[in-house]
């Protein structure tokens, strides 16, 4: 079993299963990254940004059990971030495939952009207790360059899943 490094930066916590703590939960990893040397405007900060609004809209969405928060947990270890949305339900879980998804559906276009952005990502049983974990990684060049160059999986919906109106509001019950 390979040996991992302790995690050069870590953030975790948890936020009420509602779009208001799917908000916070995006700002502050933003928020997070910023501090830790990735500025607001960088693409690894708009890409780690953009797959937390996803992964955390889901967890409010599809995972949600009442009176149960979602725990979000944010690492950089050995040159790689990954970010883990954790829910309670543990029915709903998202499937290793992508869907299909209908040209003209207004949702279920977020895995598809997880899985467009990010190097890796997948889902995994909830540690000790009942439940899920979507996480996802980007890998960073050495020297302080954000991202490695990806292409993006057959077929490309990178530019419809972009103009989803939904991906770029605050309001994640519309």
């Amino acid at each position: 079993m390979p040996q991992h490094l302790a995690p050069e930066h870590e953030f975790t916590m948890h936020f009420t299963s509602t779009s208001r703590g799917a908000r916070l939960a995006r700002r502050l990893v933003s928020h997070r990254l910023n501090d830790w040397g990735h500025p607001y405007t960088t693409p690894l900060n708009e890409t780690l940004t953009l797959i937390t609004a996803e992964l955390t809209a889901n967890a409010v969405r599809h995972g949600h059990v009442p009176d149960r928060d979602f725990h979000v947990q944010l690492t950089l270890a050995e040159g790689t971030f990954r970010i883990e949305v954790t829910d309670t339900l543990t029915e709903k879980r998202p499937s290793a495939s992508l869907p299909a998804v209908d040209s003209l559906s207004e949702s279920g276009r977020g895995l598809l952009l997880v899985a467009a952005l990010a190097d890796d990502w997948g889902v995994a049983p909830r540690r000790a207790a009942p439940g899920k974990t979507v996480w996802a990684e980007l890998h960073v060049r050495t020297k302080g360059h954000p991202l490695t160059q990806r292409v993006a999986p057959e077929p490309t919906g990178v530019d419809l899943l972009l103009a989803t109106s939904s991906l770029l509001r605050d309001d994640l019950g519309s």
